[in-house]
């Protein structure tokens, strides 16, 4: 009803009328005072690599492709001229940290810099040392020569909600001091390649240049940095992430100390915890990180964590997800003793770790999947085809006991795949290690049907748990 009927119906019905005033309608936010407080500490990065050029054809100055390389740039070089390396020049943005002169920006904007200018809103321009950088985190600083400089308020970006409006300061395709806004359209975002980083997503409009300049909250404070977006032809599509503020932070001042990041490990590869595995580890709800498998001689494994825990806690910070262990751990300080809770055949259990250091994997030769047998049984209720291993099998997959899916006939749904193999069964909290075909056959079997049942599996050299319900491969 619009406002005049509500008058009229109040001139009628005098204080008898039961009209409930409208509240207020909040306007849109107002960022004036914001970029006026802010926009001082925010800075400019002009960045100059020198890029290798590769030695061209030697072309005369009649040939008719003399003046097409000279017009971009691309002069062909004489015979008595050795090729030339070129200077390239990128853009970004930054932050000021600290009165003194430390700077904050992402690691890509000035990782293979020959030179960092840094420019300040007042129009004053600074060298730039690079103290250090990251790649995981995608976190540089800078340090220019320079005191009494205004600085940043940082902020909390665990109390961010999603749907609160927040803005960015940058540096756009080279405007400088350009100020965008948006909303939070989600946290905790794991993007791939990357599950290190619980990434800030807005909608901020952020485009190149922007990369390295700081999120900020209606209050001021820097809640992230502006890392990445997601685009298909390099500008705005409506998808930005920032890496939050906290775990920028914990690099930086890692690379203030020590010129380097070092990140904790426990030795464990983890997975999703489904409600269908839940359900099969008797567990009660969906939560935790599934230990596929355990580092021989690892800090996991010296602890006693074994394959099929289900991490619940480590550090005493609730592992929700399994996408949280791994921040939790790599934030934690090489050498660190710290309790670990997992839920072990239905019921919790209270173990010990010491964090080792995590480095970078050197790659391994992938293991070949265990051949087919020659023969085929029959399918099982869930329309799996299952034989024994060979003795010669078992030796190349170094494993005791298995057994392979050597076909599916059915409809069963759920991460399995001919040729993996079953090394274990898991239901209603009991782990039974798969021995022989007819064993686990019979297994599956006694299981009533809607029952959730958990394989561990190995496929090549991963290890790994499913969780399919039975009935489901059932013609």
């Amino acid at each position: 009803m619009k406002p005049h009927n509500w008058a009229a119906a109040a001139a009628v019905f005098g204080a008898l009328s039961f009209a409930t005033p409208a509240p207020a309608q909040r306007g849109l936010p107002d960022f004036t005072d914001l970029y006026d407080q802010q926009g001082p500490a925010v800075v400019s990065i002009d960045v100059t690599s020198t890029v290798k050029r590769s030695p061209m054809a030697d072309l005369s100055e009649d040939d008719p492709f003399y003046e097409f390389f000279r017009r971009f740039g691309q002069v062909p070089r004489g015979r008595d001229r050795p090729p030339r390396d070129l200077e390239q020049q990128s853009v970004g943005s930054g932050f000021i940290l600290s009165s003194d002169g430390y700077v904050l920006t992402n690691a890509h904007v000035v990782d293979d810099a020959s030179e960092v200018t840094v420019k300040l809103a007042d129009k004053r321009e600074f060298k730039a040392k690079v103290v250090g950088l990251d790649k995981r985190t995608d976190v540089a600083v800078l340090k220019i020569d320079a005191t009494g400089l205004p600085k940043v308020t940082l902020g909390d970006p665990d109390k961010l909600r999603v749907g609160e409006w927040v803005a960015a300061i940058g540096k756009p395709f080279g405007l400088e001091n350009t100020i965008t806004s948006g909303i939070v359209s989600a946290k905790g975002r794991e993007l791939p390649n990357e599950n290190l980083i619980p990434y800030i997503q807005t909608d901020v409009p952020i485009n190149p240049g922007n990369s390295g300049g700081p999120l900020f909250n209606m209050k001021g404070e820097v809640v992230g940095i502006n890392s990445q977006i997601y685009s298909r032809y390099g500008g705005y599509m409506g998808l930005s992430f920032a890496v939050p503020i906290d775990v920028a932070m914990a690099a930086a001042k890692q690379i203030q100390e020590k010129g380097r990041v070092t990140r904790g490990r426990i030795g464990v590869q983890i997975q999703e915890v489904s409600k269908e595995t839940a359900d099969a580890f008797g567990l009660p709800k969906a939560t935790g990180a599934l230990v596929n498998s355990v580092e021989r001689g690892g800090p996991a494994d010296k602890a006693g964590v074994e394959s099929g825990d289900i991490i619940l806690k480590a550090d005493n910070k609730t592992v929700s997800s399994s996408t949280e262990l791994p921040r939790i751990i790599t934030q934690i300080k090489p050498g660190t003793k710290i309790p670990l809770q997992v839920w072990r055949k239905g019921a919790t259990k209270d173990l010990s770790v010491t964090v080792a250091e995590l480095k970078e994997e050197e790659p391994r030769a992938a293991k070949k999947s265990a051949p087919l047998a020659k023969e085929k049984g029959k399918p099982n209720r869930m329309g799996l085809v299952l034989s024994d291993l060979t003795d010669e099998q078992k030796k190349e997959l170094e494993i005791k006991n298995g057994v392979l899916i050597e076909d599916i006939t059915g409809s069963a749904r759920g991460n399995i795949q001919v040729g993996d193999v079953i090394l274990a069964v898991i239901s209603k909290g009991s782990t039974i290690d798969a021995r022989g075909a007819e064993q686990v056959n019979a297994l599956i079997a006694k299981l009533e049907k809607g029952a959730a049942v958990t394989f561990l599996l190995r496929r090549g050299d991963a290890q790994f748990y499913s969780s399919i319900k039975i009935g489901n491969g059932e013609p």
